[in-house]
């Protein structure tokens, strides 16, 4: 997942501006020691994290944890399909197809897909968009129209010109769906990165390098790349869930193969049951429900990420954590937009006018390009508390 380098991140800001000096060395890494790569821990991240490992085990032992084969007939003088029972926890379908084998096996095809189409497009989305950003000039603007070109198009009716002419055998085949599906997500994550190397080109160790005699793709590998991992890391994120939405719906559709169980699959033949207008509600919420999960769990790490790396929300959690350890007043649920809030330690009475003992309360600093101002009663200087 998302990795950060180690800059004393943890480290609340510096309370006044005679601590700052003493903030910024306790916040420097240590000499002679590397800097450790760190993975987010908030709540968000961890819990996407458990939902996805589960997914995976399913992928990959659902045909072992399946209870039983998901195209076998149980019964063949039934016609409309059955509750849950202790026989079928999930129920059975018109075809009395027990529906949990089916979710099982299908959801090694709806991961392998979305995976699949997440990991080719942010390839060619790191390929197209940082060698445009760095390239520039005639490069930048072919890449760029490239990239505006798929972005454009629409891609399900796109995807369901494409998929009309596979042939029926290639509709059961998860690398090439998700080849296909990848050809059309790779444009918004390709424009992102593009942005941010534009920004990374600039900066003095990339000059450094420059003039040092480094190659192009050396600088791009080793100097700008890995200050795009969270990025790369979240624009895989949102093309996964583009590949699960994209794959269901083609698969709900009927453009892929239908015995070729998916959650898509599972759906489709609900429909065709009329599950909806007639109640059958174990054929549809099932798969429904881990297709939201799945979305769910994606969504939450790449929450937690954006948090990880975004030094305005970073500063936020920080300060609610160091508030609620503290027992100072309760931070509000939503903050000014323009205000970085800190926890302000206790002080002394001569210097505050607050009794001793009392608790740290929380102050706002207005941020203005990486420097901050703390409003001050002695000093006449213009500030907001909470």
């Amino acid at each position: 997942m998302a990795l950060s380098t180690s800059t004393g991140v943890d480290t609340a800001p510096a309370a006044d501006a005679g601590a700052g000096a003493a903030g910024a060395g306790r916040a420097a890494p240590r000499r002679g020691r590397r800097p450790r790569l760190r993975i987010p821990r908030s709540p968000k991240v961890l819990i996407g994290l458990a939902l996805i490992v589960g997914f995976l085990v399913v992928a990959i032992f659902g045909t072992t944890l399946a209870p039983y084969d998901p195209s076998r007939t149980f019964s063949l003088t039934q016609s409309f399909p059955l509750p849950p029972s202790a026989h079928h926890l999930l129920g059975t379908t018109q075809q009395q197809q027990d529906v949990l084998s089916q979710l099982l096996v299908g959801t090694r095809s709806t991961v392998l897909v979305a995976f699949i189409a997440g990991w080719i497009a942010t390839v060619l989305s790191v390929l197209a968009g940082v060698t445009a950003g760095y390239l520039g000039g005639a490069s930048d603007d072919v890449l760029s129209m490239l990239a505006n070109f798929f972005l454009v198009l629409p891609a399900l009716p796109l995807l369901i010109v494409i998929f009309g002419f596979l042939k029926t055998n290639q509709g059961s085949d998860d690398v090439l769906i998700g080849v296909v599906i990848a050809l059309t997500g790779w444009a918004w994550g390709a424009r992102v990165l593009r942005a941010q190397t534009l920004s990374l080109r600039m900066r003095d160790y990339v000059d450094a390098a420059k003039i040092s005699g480094e190659r192009s793709w050396r600088i791009i590998t080793f100097e700008i790349l890995p200050n795009l991992i969270p990025i790369v890391a979240s624009s895989f994120l949102f093309t996964v869930l583009y590949g699960v939405g994209t794959y269901t719906a083609l698969a709900f559709l009927g453009l892929v193969n239908p015995n070729h169980w998916s959650w898509g699959g599972e759906l489709f033949y609900a429909q065709v049951a009329g599950g909806v207008s007639a109640g059958y509600w174990w054929l549809f919420i099932p798969p429904g429900l881990a297709v939201a999960l799945l979305g769910t769990a994606l969504a939450l790490v790449n929450f937690g990420i954006d948090e990880f790396v975004n030094p305005r929300l970073r500063a936020s959690g920080v300060s609610r954590r160091k508030a609620r350890r503290s027992g100072g007043a309760a931070l509000p649920r939503r903050f000014v937009l323009g205000v970085t809030p800190v926890v302000r330690p206790e002080v002394p009475e001569t210097a505050s006018g607050a009794p001793p003992g009392q608790r740290p309360v929380a102050d706002l600093i207005t941020t203005d390009h990486g420097k901050s101002r703390r409003g001050r009663r002695e000093s006449g200087q213009s500030g907001r508390e909470l």
